[in-house]
Order: structure tokens, then sequence, then C-alpha cells
């Protein structure tokens, strides 16, 4: 028999990599592979999830109780200024599950498909990829392109599904408004779908950061033509357990996108959606996890001289060799970090390795300080 065949997850390369490695004792085991937060989730959405738990009795709707709808509407237009029709979004069990299960629904009456996204990547994107049997072109982002994902209209003219990561997942660069308008342009010029993964959005350091949508209304596509974003609250509130999601933009495509997601069957629990309603409803909440990312990063230029990205958690560290110096990382200093070869394809990624940054202030300094000490460890 023949099954998918799929990459292994870079969490499980790396432990096959460290399998026979002892750690140090000396030190307190730690790990900076995980994008997950390490800081409590609010009470004010664990009271919303409590309240609602007799509802668990019920079904829920695919297509998202209002009340959650309605807290995401005013997300949108709180956050960003955007004011959507209810037929413009719909709320998803977290976006991983739509990230592999869209394109799928995308793609699967096309004969040969071309997918494109950025390279290193979050590799959901190449599972989605596998499973339609699509053609894939990367968008390398690297040093010499500022980690910017440069444009080629050629093999843009063959896409049927782009999709973009900005803030992006593991480089941490951001893409400006000018090329987002850019990219929503080619997206209507060539006729293809055009996706931004927009979860790390609400992670700035400093000036709020505008979505695909805000670019898509700014060169007249008010309506969203061949645009969709997603969204989480996992990082923007600590609370990736709950799997609350969205997808936004073509109303079109998402009216025929629902009626494939009754088959999924991925509806999120009636409590979680209520705790969900609570989170996307409140910034307040987000702007104080937004000041412990900003203290690691200044925690992390003060011990390795890094320069502070504009947004998510994450630092794409230069190092001599990546997978040397994971090992030596994790044996000498019981620490663990991903490879930044792991997390890319066709040399992407090498001599780098991804930080995540998700811990207390005092947690970060101490991991931070181990890496110092590595780095200048001959």
């Amino acid at each position: 028999m023949h099954f998918m065949n799929f990459e292994t997850y870079p969490f499980e390369k790396l432990a096959a990599l460290l399998e026979g490695v002892t750690p140090n004792s000396a030190y307190e085991e730690l790990s900076l592979t995980i994008g997950e937060p390490q800081f409590d989730t609010p009470t004010f959405i664990l009271g919303a999830l409590n309240a609602h738990s007799p509802l668990l009795n019920k079904y829920p709707k695919t297509a998202g109780e209002s009340v959650l709808r309605e807290a995401m509407l005013c997300y949108l237009q709180t956050r960003f200024a955007i004011k959507i029709e209810d037929t413009q979004i719909i709320p998803t069990f977290g976006t991983r599950e739509v990230l592999f299960n869209f394109p799928q629904f995308l793609l699967h009456e096309i004969k040969d498909p071309v997918m494109v996204y950025p390279n290193p990547f979050y590799q959901i994107y190449e599972g989605a990829a596998k499973a339609c049997r699509a053609e894939v072109i990367y968008l390398n982002l690297d040093a010499g392109n500022d980690f910017q994902p440069q444009i080629d209209e050629a093999a843009l003219n063959r896409a049927d599904f782009v999709i973009l990561n900005s803030p992006n997942n593991p480089t941490s660069s951001v893409m400006q408004m000018e090329s987002l308008k850019e990219w929503v342009r080619l997206a209507l010029k060539h006729d293809f779908v055009l996706m931004n993964d927009e979860c790390y959005i609400d992670l700035y350091l400093n000036e709020p950061l505008p979505s695909l949508l805000n670019a898509s209304i700014e060169v007249g596509n008010t309506s969203f033509k061949n645009i969709l974003v997603l969204n989480s609250v996992s990082k923007r509130s600590s609370a990736p357990g709950l799997r609350s999601g969205f997808i936004a933009g073509d109303a079109q495509m998402l009216k025929a996108y629902m009626v494939y997601r009754t088959y999924v069957g991925c509806a999120s629990p009636l409590p979680l959606q209520y705790a969900a309603a609570a989170a996307w409803a409140d910034q307040e909440h987000v702007d104080t996890f937004r000041e412990k990312y900003k203290e690691n990063f200044r925690i992390a230029k003060a011990i390795l001289g890094v320069e502070m990205p504009e947004a998510t958690f994450y630092i794409w560290l230069k190092v001599e060799d990546e997978i040397a110096f994971t090992l030596k990382l994790y044996k000498e200093y019981n620490l663990k970090v991903i490879p930044g070869s792991f997390l890319g394809r066709e040399g992407e990624g090498q001599n780098y390795v991804r930080l995540a940054l998700v811990y207390e202030a005092d947690k970060t300094t101490e991991a931070l300080t181990r890496i110092k000490h590595c780095l200048e460890k001959k």
C-alpha cells in the first residue's frame, strides 16, 4: 500500500539529532524551540470558558456562534479600522487546519496546481502542497534580500495559490504596506489567490502593523477579490489551547469554503467559542504580552548584540554551523534551539538557528546568556 509521504516535522528532526546526547546536568533544562507562549492565559478568558462549560452538551455550529463572529468583526474594526461583512469571515479551529485543508479545497479541480510560499517556512505549508500534489515555487528569504519575498512575475503567472507570512516565522521579517499593496495588485493581475498568514501581527514592538486586508482596500480592491488573511488568538492572547482563528476576505470564495468545512468536522466546542470571543474582543491584555516580548528583545540586544525586529517573538540568529551549534548548546548548556535548515529547503536556513523568546525575562536572560557563552567558547 502507498500512503501520503510527509516530511518529518522540525521538532521530530531535533529529537533525532539530540538522541544519545547527554546534556550538561549542571544547567537546568531550557528550550527555545517551540513558538508557544509560556505565560498564563488571562483570567477573564478562563472565566468565560468556565462559565460556559455546561454548553458541552450541545453540538457547535461549523459556522461559529454569532458571539464569536461579532467579536472577530469587532477586533478587525478596532485593530485595523476595517469594517467587513459577516459573509467575509469564518471562525476556524485555529489556523493550522485551514492552512492544511484550504489549499485542498481551492486546488482540487486544477490539473497541475502551483503553490508559492516563503522559504524557510511554517511546515504546514509544505504538508498542504503535498496533499494537493501541487508544484511548489519558493520565495527564498535570506540576508541578501533582507528576508523579503522577491517578485518573479513569470513564476507568479503560473501560480494558483500564494501564501505570504508577515510578520514572518522564522525570520521575524515584516512586509511594509507598499509591498503588501504590490502583492495585491499581482494577485489581481495574474488571477491567483493570495493569503497572508498574520498570526504574529499583534506582536509588534512599536507601531501597529497593517493587514493584507488594509492593503487590498488601499489599492481599491474593497471586495477583497482573491485576497484572504488568517489570524489566531494563540500568540496574541497566550491561549494556543483555545484553537481559535479565522479566515477573512473574499466572500465568494468563503461561501464555497464554508460548504466544504461542514464536511471537515472541525467546529470549535461552544465553551471554547465563548472564551475565544472574550479574547478577540479585548486588546488590553495583548498590550501586556507585547511588553513582555519587547523586554525579551531588549535583553537579547543587550546580551547578544542582535537588532530588535519589528514583530514576532523570534530571533533568527546567524551562526557558523547550525547543526554543530545546536548539538554543542544542548550538550554543554542543556538548551534546545531549532536549526534553521530544519525550517527551510534547498539550503535556505543553513547557518541560522531560531530562538523563540516565549518566557518571562529571568528565564530569557538565563537562556540567552548560555547562548552567548556557547558562541564565545571555541
